[in-house]
């Protein structure tokens, strides 16, 4: 089975093999590289050759389960047919069951106008329609605003702030929890 979630914006779809090159291009050629100021782990990407990029485990991990009944652990994000950026998960504790997840939009000109919102709403559904799941969560910094409101809109709940705990090129600032409960995001749901 192939995960293809149309929106009214955006399509969440599997990663394909020719999806890794242009990946790369965004993250390592690209002029519009503004996503990595603001995409985890807030410093420069280690120089990586369009070789070993292709043969990262992540990239093989998320192929393999691309027609599958598994639930993915990354999704491409295509707007006005193109890649422009993906959503994924991480486990933190595969003991409960308790995992973040995220969102990057590598085009900055897609930064507005609601596709983001629409994506990641899409992809939180998914999760919680298909996975075990009673929390779905992020990890951010406070200096990370338009991460913070997206999570707040689509009925995220702060969950803990460290101050001064995260370095985000070469300044401090507040490492923030936010999180949303199944029980939550289905009475969003019943009321939209």
């Amino acid at each position: 089975m192939h995960v293809h979630l149309q929106g009214k914006k955006v399509l969440l779809r599997d990663i394909r093999h020719e999806d890794i090159d242009t990946l790369y291009y965004w993250n390592y050629e690209a002029k519009d590289r503004e996503h990595l100021n603001w995409n985890g782990p807030y410093k420069p990407l280690d120089p990586m050759t369009l070789d070993e990029y292709r043969t990262l485990p992540r990239h093989a991990e998320s192929l393999a389960l691309a027609g599958t009944d598994a639930p993915r652990t990354q999704l491409i994000i295509e707007i006005d047919g193109e890649l422009r950026g993906s959503v994924g998960r991480y486990w933190v504790s595969e003991e409960t069951n308790w995992f973040e997840i995220g969102i990057v939009i590598y085009d900055s000109r897609y930064w507005s106008n609601g596709y983001g919102q629409e994506a990641f709403a899409m992809w939180m559904d998914y999760l919680f329609t298909h996975m075990d799941t009673v929390r779905l969560g992020i990890g951010t910094w406070s200096g990370n605003e338009r991460m913070i409101k997206l999570a707040a809109r689509l009925g995220m709940q702060e969950e803990a702030r460290v101050r001064k705990a995260r370095i985000v090129r070469g300044e401090y600032y507040d490492a923030i929890k936010m999180g949303i409960l199944r029980e939550e995001w289905e009475q969003l749901a019943r009321k939209q």
